[in-house]
């Protein structure tokens, strides 16, 4: 099945317009791929005929699915382990001694996808109860994808799903059968909200949340949503608050907002008003007191 080279221009106007992230060269492939189970549902023969109906305007919620479609929606449990580890190592103890008397962490999973992210979270706090007794622990998954946040919210996957990510204690241990797969349990669930969002806006909570993740998705977007983006999370963390990009992502060259923190590489903090230098001179000054 081809596609001509308007049609996918098209495609990538689309998808740019609604996400802000590039089809570019690398994901183009996935393109009759990813919309073939939709051409089959819709009893469109091409994907020229399916550009067609898009373009004529007759059908504005065939759009979004295909904008859906085209997302790139790979993620697991505990991707990339290592900055789960930091935050556990470095980002939650901090947090637990600046927020002891509120009690309160407020954490945003930006680009959830199907949410395997935001219940490692939840799993990070569950899996140590007594460290976190009497604390009110708020997650936030958002995603620009509607059908990824259902997902989510749902917190049903696989078997398939599961096991990635996951060893089989865990596996049991926060997850139970269900017609379709495995669920999280209750407890899993509780801390965990979902809402669908655009990076591209204002955060949902400017300056409230002391753990931010945003990862894989950077990837996808221009040097100028690349910009813009860390903007817009830089203005949703605490002062002291951490965030989190993926393995092939950097600030460098991005923005000022933001700066690697020397301690826990590959986790990042606010650079406004020498704050990243006064905290890890803090920290070193309590390591040595230590």
């Amino acid at each position: 099945m081809q596609i001509s080279d308007s049609s996918t221009r098209i495609l990538a106007g689309l998808l740019e317009a609604r996400t802000g992230q590039q089809l570019t060269m690398s994901r183009r492939w996935r393109i009759e791929t990813a919309l073939s189970s939709l051409l089959r549902e819709r009893g469109i023969s091409t994907l020229d005929e399916l550009i067609t109906i898009l373009v004529m305007g007759k059908e504005p919620s065939l759009s979004q699915m295909v904008v859906e479609a085209l997302l790139n929606n790979e993620t697991y449990f505990f991707r990339d382990r290592a900055p789960f580890d930091l935050l556990q190592r470095y980002a939650l103890p901090e947090l637990a001694q600046r927020r002891a008397r509120s009690k309160r962490l407020r954490i945003w999973s930006a680009g959830c996808s199907t949410g395997q992210e935001t219940y490692s979270l939840a799993m990070l706090f569950a899996e140590e109860p007594e460290k976190w007794r009497g604390w009110t622990i708020d997650i936030l998954g958002t995603d620009v994808s509607t059908a990824c946040v259902d997902r989510a919210r749902s917190g049903a996957y696989s078997q398939f799903e599961v096991q990635r990510g996951l060893g089989i204690n865990q596996m049991i241990k926060w997850f139970e059968e269900c017609p379709d797969g495995w669920r999280a349990v209750e407890e899993l669930r509780r801390p965990l909200r979902f809402q669908v969002h655009n990076l591209l806006e204002q955060p949902p909570h400017p300056g409230g949340f002391d753990i931010v993740l945003c990862r894989n998705v950077l990837l996808y977007l221009s040097p100028e949503k690349k910009t813009l983006s860390f903007e817009r999370l830089a203005a949703s963390m605490a002062e002291d608050g951490w965030l989190m990009l993926g393995a092939g992502e950097t600030v460098i060259g991005q923005t000022t907002r933001l700066g690697a923190d020397i301690n826990a590489r590959g986790l990042y903090r606010l650079v406004s008003g020498g704050q990243v230098e006064k905290r890890q001179s803090d920290r070193r000054a309590t390591s040595a007191r230590a």
